[in-house]
């Protein structure tokens, strides 16, 4: 199963036990006080900075979420959607609760874009899913519904079920779909990873589906934030996620790495291209 993006020129392919694809998540304003104070100003040059830097630190993809309370999503997500891929030629994540913010990125952007997206929510589904069918892009679909994030691995599953069934009816293939199981943190409920594992290896099984994750809830409010989010990541990887948003220049080398310890980098080709890109003086010995 391969979920296929792209940008103006380049195409990423999300598969089964090939490569992490890593999502670049720092073009959001939610808990960023320097972007929201970016999207406020139209400092533009500080969101290139970051697309730029992105990339160069090992993004595939760069999720661009523009939702600053008081400010005009729906414009605000045009623009920034076409500086930015005028900037780099990566595919985009367009991310935003507003339908209408989705349509104006989903008509902005080039190539194949990635919505994010889509839950098991009842007026989610039916805002979000003809969207992404009518722009032939693909979607992520979140293990949540309107009673909330299950806390049990099972219902997750069905959550993740019904999003794919329900895409299926519009014509949306399950290729297309990629799921989200959702994670907490561990500093309220220590079997949040658990269960967040559990709930990929399963999907994996269950229904073959490409698997998106986001590390960062699993450490809030813990110290040393970085290294458990490392640590969940390699683990993710390990159960079966293959599709990452996280800060690159934090965690490529370790994705890097895992994906070399899993068999899905030959020769330890992207590893070492990897290494390599890396300033000499930065380089680990």
């Amino acid at each position: 199963m391969a979920t296929i993006l792209r940008s103006h020129n380049q195409e990423v392919r999300i598969e089964g036990d090939g490569p992490a694809v890593i999502i670049g998540e720092k073009i959001n304003p939610t808990g960023r006080k320097k972007m929201a104070a970016a999207l406020m100003d139209g400092d533009f040059d500080y969101i290139r900075d970051l697309a730029i830097q992105q990339v160069a630190a090992g993004a595939d993809i760069l999720d661009i979420n523009v939702g600053v309370p008081g400010m005009d999503d729906v414009a605000l997500m045009t623009q920034v959607v076409r500086f930015v891929s005028e900037c780099v030629d990566v595919p985009l994540c367009l991310d935003s609760p507003n339908p209408q913010a989705l349509a104006a990125g989903l008509a902005a952007a080039p190539g194949r874009p990635l919505v994010n997206s889509v839950s098991g929510e009842e007026e989610r589904l039916k805002a979000v899913l003809p969207l992404v069918k009518d722009r032939g892009a693909a979607v992520i679909g979140l293990t949540m519904d309107d009673s909330g994030i299950p806390t049990g691995v099972e219902d997750r599953i069905a959550i993740a079920e019904k999003i794919l069934e329900r895409a299926a009816k519009i014509g949306i293939p399950s290729d297309d779909v990629i799921i989200d199981p959702l994670v907490m943190t561990v500093g309220t409920d220590s079997q949040a990873g658990l269960i967040t594992l559990r709930t990929i290896e399963l999907l994996r099984k269950a229904l073959g589906v490409n698997i998106n994750l986001g590390a960062s809830n699993i450490s809030f409010g813990l110290p040393d934030r970085t290294t458990i989010n490392q640590a969940f990541l390699v683990l993710a990887m390990g159960a079966g996620a293959n599709c990452l948003i996280t800060d690159p220049a934090k965690m490529t080398g370790f994705i890097r790495a895992a994906d070399l310890l899993l068999g899905r980098d030959d020769y330890a080709a992207r590893y070492i291209r990897y290494y390599r890109s890396l300033p000499k003086e930065t380089r680990p010995k």
